[in-house]
């Protein structure tokens, strides 16, 4: 599976990596979040170094929709269930000052992106009183929305919200413009390399340099950026307050008698269903996303892809498909992105997460305060969203959600040992993957390419039993979202060792 944007003839080269090196900022991470918060320091002349485990924008940036939109489903009503009217009108005009830097950035450097509409719609009479309560909180934080009978949807809707002026984007060529602008202002990008760790003794003394572990050896920095996805150090706990999602995505090809959809649209019940257009390459695809899901938790994971396509050849007869994907995201438990400094990271260690699918605003606002307090200034909205006091269903969010992932762990610590792994019966067909156990051991073994691997079921982040993703060829964990190949290498998630091969 090949997203639309990354299925192309680019080959990243990476900068020489030098180990003991000194920096004044390492940015962990080379997505949207990393690279904007980069260059942000270079223009402002820190010596900065971009580390990144696989390529720029190789997992959630270049798997995206990449919808630049302040309308965002029902967002707002949910963070209004749960906020002030003050705090809501923070986070909507943080991502104002997000979509703005980025078009403003795209248009000064000659990126093509397209304006669209935006639309919020409803296909029933629940869906549409969902949609006067986004409206209502909508029009509270200042967006100019309004109702409207008919979005010129190809199927029947009871109605939708729609907002002008918002805006699409390929984010890989977001993404190749700021490699580049990064490394004009004499910053370094190097691929290949994962940040594991920071040494504690050294952190927060003084203003004594911070050691920064990697796979490839050590770096030292004054400040450090993690732009991960999830944080990959566990200060702070972020990953019991994120819930991983894992969510699809397909592009398709239009016979000539039938139109692609004019706008960007989001649909209010579930399973939700995302729908954009992409011009380029000569011709106009539909772009549908949707169907998402619990990392892990997939009985098969191809099935929900496969019900996506189905459901847009029945609404678009005599489409073809000419690519499909999936992506992860994480949601907070309150609802609201996390971003800024670290616990018990001295003031020294900077993240953002939890973008709640809506990455291509939060993601540059997040990056935008951050940068900020690492230059001495401070951003408008930032203190309220950082001084927002957790509400009681967001509270009870984060206990249900650790809840229900110590009972995973208990239930399928519990199970992996019906049976021992015989290994001249259990050989799995290609493009499959089993988990049983060898004595005491929990194993998994998969078939992929011919290539048969075998290797430890237990997650290397906090001992989840991995399973089996039999549309992306991978082990996930159900515990916390971290994702590994079939090799066992580490794809994305809070782990950052890979899994131990066993044969």
């Amino acid at each position: 599976m090949t997203s639309l944007w990354l299925d192309r003839d680019h080959a990243f080269r990476s900068d020489q990596f030098h180990p003991r090196s000194t920096f004044d900022t390492v940015v962990a991470g080379a997505g949207l979040t990393g690279l904007v918060a980069a260059l942000l320091l270079t223009r402002a002349g820190n010596k900065v170094l971009v580390v990144e485990a696989r390529s720029p924008g190789a997992v959630t940036t270049g798997n995206t929709t990449a919808k630049v939109s302040l309308l965002q489903g029902t967002v707002l009503s949910a963070l209004r269930q749960q906020y002030s009217e003050k705090v809501v009108g923070a986070y909507v005009e943080m991502n104002r000052e997000g979509q703005a830097w980025l078009l403003r950035y795209l248009a000064n450097r000659g990126v093509p992106f397209q304006h669209r509409e935006a639309y919020t719609y409803a296909t029933s009479a629940d869906g549409t009183e969902t949609l006067r309560r986004e409206l209502a909180a909508a029009r509270a934080a200042g967006l100019d929305a309004e109702y409207v009978n008919d979005p010129g949807l190809p199927f029947p809707v009871s109605g939708a919200i729609r907002l002008a002026g918002q805006a699409q984007i390929h984010p890989m060529e977001v993404i190749d413009s700021l490699v580049e602008d990064v490394r004009a202002h004499g910053g370094q990008i190097v691929s290949g390399v994962r940040l594991n760790g920071l040494r504690g003794p050294r952190l927060g003394g003084g203003r004594d340099p911070v050691e920064i572990q990697t796979d490839h050896g050590p770096v030292r920095a004054r400040d450090v950026v993690l732009a991960t996805g999830t944080p990959v150090l566990d200060r702070g706990l972020y990953f019991a307050k994120l819930k991983p999602l894992r969510s699809y995505a397909a592009a398709f090809e239009l016979p000539g008698t039938t139109a692609v959809p004019d706008g960007i649209f989001l649909s209010v019940e579930t399973p939700v269903r995302s729908l954009r257009d992409y011009p380029g390459d000569g011709r106009r695809l539909l772009l549908v996303g949707g169907n998402g899901h619990p990392v892990g938790h997939a009985r098969s994971a191809r099935a929900y892809l496969d019900t996506l396509v189905a459901w847009t050849s029945a609404q678009f007869p005599g489409a073809s498909l000419t690519h499909s994907w999936s992506a992860q995201d994480y949601q907070a438990t309150n609802l609201m992105p996390f971003f800024g400094k670290l616990p018990r990271g001295r003031g020294r260690v900077y993240f953002a997460t939890g973008y709640n699918k809506w990455g291509m605003t939060n993601s540059v606002a997040a990056a935008l305060d951050i940068t900020a307090d690492i230059l001495g200034t401070r951003l408008p909205w930032a203190g309220v969203i950082h001084h927002r006091v957790t509400s009681p269903p967001g509270a009870a969010s984060a206990v249900s959600l650790n809840a229900a992932v110590a009972a995973k762990a208990a239930k399928d610590w519990g199970q992996v040992g019906l049976k021992r792994l015989d290994e001249s019966l259990e050989q799995p067909p290609e493009g499959a993957g089993i988990v049983s156990r060898r004595g005491r051991k929990p194993v998994a073994v998969s078939t992929v390419d011919g290539t048969r691997c075998t290797l430890s079921a237990v997650c290397t982040h906090l001992g989840g039993i991995v399973r089996w993703n039999d549309s992306e060829k991978s082990w996930d964990c159900p515990l916390h979202g971290s994702r590994f190949s079939s090799d066992g290498t580490v794809l994305e998630g809070p782990a950052v060792r890979n899994l131990r091969q066993l044969d």
